[in-house]
């Protein structure tokens, strides 16, 4: 069987970032509740800022490194996004162009909630697996920026999306796929699927989210269980407990995901509490970082986790890691694949945690501004000019980092340039 899987990855988790208990006194939510959900920081999205210049920004760092013949082998882009900016022009063509990528590719964008972009990973990796084109390469992105506005709804839309706005984030993660997996290679076939009807989350407008809270956790904890039970159909002699050395979940707020890998630990393994806490603080916890720092990234999240698994875990022989991807409405996927120790040292050359160290931190009332001029570039903007100096400190903090920002909207196009 061929090699396939990650040949590199990198998070871009945005310039600024806000406290999230610091958020939740603010709104004057009940902050004792936020000890058990596992969030402290929040990326935010500046009003120069969109889902194109997040995405670049994360690809920008492995497409540089790349030689010219490298790169000219990417031969397939994939956006992965439910904050899409046009509901027929992909905004992968955005970031082919600024990344400088051959245009003997093919480029599109996918949308399927949460679950989007395990979708893009699938694909690029199938893509690789099919051998159209030996030695091509795959460039898969996938990025959000949350929103917090509610759709007017029925009474089954009941969520308090005040709970849901300290844990939306803003951030992407690009993963260049190829036949030399060095930091995640993928183990073939081993992939179990389960989804069907669910009116959990959604988006009905494009600016807009609605949702049912406790719905929403019991599909996520439903396909949780059936994804891994379908997994384990297909490959030999697969326990939950001892197969996978690290465990990476989509992550809305670490506190689902605890609850989760409790009950998969309950249910598969009949752990007992001590137990349960143990392997989650060695398998899971250490997935968890960088989705705490950056918040929830919708299509990107198990990504971030698997990238904050791969520079967080240890890895002093190769280890498998085991993934649950899953999205609203719905659609569910556990896979996994392994991870050795020269992949975690070449992964760990991108300094993802220092990106996050040097973010610019927001006082409340920044943050309200933003909030309060955030319609300036929302879907369907035809004509603006970007003011950096709305929150000019960490534009100039971006100042030679060969960053990409907003500079306008012009008749519906979208102008960028990189700082």
């Amino acid at each position: 069987m061929a090699s396939v899987g990650i040949e590199a990855m990198n998070v871009f988790g945005g310039t600024t970032y806000l406290s999230v208990m610091e958020l939740a006194k603010h709104r004057q939510l009940d902050t004792t509740r936020f000890e058990n959900l596992l969030m402290k920081e929040k990326a935010v999205a500046l009003p120069y800022e969109d889902p194109i210049t997040f995405g670049v920004n994360a690809a920008k760092p492995i497409v540089d490194q790349l030689t010219e013949e490298e790169k000219n082998r990417i031969e397939l882009l994939i956006t992965c996004t439910e904050s899409g900016i046009d509901f027929g022009k992909s905004m992968s063509t955005y970031i082919h162009h600024y990344l400088g990528l051959n245009r003997n590719c093919r480029l599109f964008e996918l949308k399927n909630a949460c679950y989007a972009g395990t979708a893009g990973f699938q694909m690029a990796v199938n893509f690789i697996l099919s051998q159209a084109s030996p030695g091509a390469k795959a460039l898969v992105i996938a990025t959000d920026i949350s929103r917090f506005l509610v759709a007017e709804g029925g009474d089954a839309l009941t969520e308090d999306w005040s709970y849901a706005e300290p844990s939306g984030g803003a951030g992407a993660v690009a993963l260049l796929i190829g036949e030399n997996p060095r930091v995640f290679q993928v183990d073939v076939g081993a992939n179990g699927y389960y989804g069907y009807e669910v009116m959990d989350t959604c988006r009905p407008i494009p600016d807009s989210e609605a949702g049912d809270a406790d719905l929403s956790l019991l599909s996520y904890l439903d396909c949780c269980e059936n994804a891994f039970l379908e997994y384990q159909k297909r490959v030999v002699d697969v326990n939950y407990r001892d197969t996978f050395q690290f465990l990476a979940f989509h992550t809305p707020f670490g506190g689902m995901v605890k609850g989760a890998h409790r009950t998969m630990m309950r249910k598969m393994v009949k752990a007992k509490p001590r137990e349960i806490e143990e392997d989650f603080h060695q398998r899971v916890l250490p997935g968890l970082n960088y989705c705490q720092r950056v918040g929830n990234i919708m299509g990107g999240t198990v990504l971030l986790s698997l990238a904050s698994t791969i520079d967080n875990g240890t890895f002093d022989q190769s280890k498998r890691i085991g993934l649950f991807s899953y999205g609203s409405g719905c659609c569910s996927e556990f896979y996994s694949g392994v991870v050795s120790r020269q992949g975690q040292e070449f992964q760990q050359r991108f300094q993802i945690e220092t990106q996050l160290n040097e973010r610019y931190p927001l006082s409340m009332d920044q943050y309200d501004a933003l909030l309060v001029g955030s319609d300036a570039v929302k879907f369907g903007t035809r004509n603006v000019k970007l003011d950096v100096d709305v929150l000019p400190e960490p534009y100039r903090a971006s100042q030679g980092k060969g960053r990409l920002f907003l500079e306008s909207i012009r008749e519906f196009h979208r102008e960028y340039k990189f700082v």
